[in-house]
């Protein structure tokens, strides 16, 4: 029964891998063909270009994680091995993350309207605010990668110390708890930052939409629209990404209990997080939308 549950697991797995590679492909192809033809690329296909190429890196890592979960955990308690998987799952989650994140408030900057001196200004600057915001995460990440190079030495030194091997297997669950527990940590801030662009956009539209019906302008006036589609796109991204945040706490306490199937089936659903939310990005961005037609209508 267990192995059966695994097998179905591991087809969803490949399925999600799949649908997530071509979705990410299709906004990078799409935007390289833009580029190279028109030698230039706006903001946001920038922004969405790289997030879309971290995003196949960390679906591949999840992958390549899953199947050397499954047969070669061996790999796991070697030093190399060990900082090899984590360190790439924490790169490539970390710039799909923050530039997902970033999106947020690339939109928040261009679309919402406040008189503040401050955001006016930001919004001025937003490509300038835009880089500072993705170097200073850079700061976070190596914080991060100090953080788990540490727990991971101290590990592989209780494990040199004892002479029996199957100690580092078995106590892999104890190592990991560190580890999650400082990379939850580190994800909670572009969760928190995308939570505020969020509310600020709802808070925008509110104060927009009370200006239209003082000048009894429709809803389907520009601004309006550009308001509800980045909306859109921002609570998306919460969903998804809460629901990625639930599947690796349950998983991270599942290891604990060495439950292996609840562990499986939260990395399955984890998957989802980085291969549907690329559909919506394409659904809600004109370009993209309008060349996934075009794709459509050739097939």
């Amino acid at each position: 029964m267990e192995s059966a549950l695994l097998s179905i697991l591991t087809l969803v797995i490949i399925a999600e891998f799949v649908i997530g590679n071509l979705s990410n492909g299709f906004i990078v192809l799409i935007n390289c063909i833009d580029w190279v033809s028109k030698r230039q690329l706006s903001s946001v296909d920038k922004i969405l270009t790289f997030l879309a190429i971290s995003r196949i890196g960390l679906i591949w890592e999840l992958l390549v994680s899953w199947f050397l979960g499954l047969h070669y955990l061996a790999i796991f308690v070697s030093g190399t091995g060990l900082r090899i998987m984590i360190f790439s799952w924490v790169v490539s989650n970390h710039f799909s993350l923050w530039l997902a994140t970033i999106l947020s408030i690339f939109y928040l900057l261009k679309i919402a309207s406040f008189s503040s001196p401050a955001f006016l200004y930001l919004k001025w600057r937003v490509n300038q605010v835009i880089l500072m915001i993705l170097l200073g995460t850079m700061v976070f990440l190596f914080l991060n990668l100090i953080q788990i190079n540490i727990h991971i030495k101290d590990w592989l030194d209780r494990c040199e110390r004892n002479t029996i091997w199957n100690f580092s297997m078995s106590g892999l669950p104890t190592f990991s708890v560190p580890v999650k527990f400082t990379m939850t940590m580190f994800s909670l801030a572009p969760f928190t930052v995308a939570l505020i662009s969020f509310l600020l956009l709802i808070f925008s539209l509110r104060k927009h939409l009370q200006k239209m019906q003082l000048n009894y302008k429709g809803h389907r006036e520009p601004r309006t629209k550009a308001h509800i589609n980045a909306l859109k796109i921002v609570i998306s991204f919460l969903l998804l990404y809460a629901s990625f945040f639930l599947c690796i706490l349950i998983s991270w306490i599942s290891e604990l209990y060495q439950n292996t199937l609840i562990h499986m089936f939260c990395q399955t659903i984890g998957v989802f997080y980085p291969s549907s939310h690329s559909f919506l990005l394409i659904l809600g961005n004109p370009k993209l939308r309008q060349a996934s037609l075009l794709v459509a209508a050739k097939v």
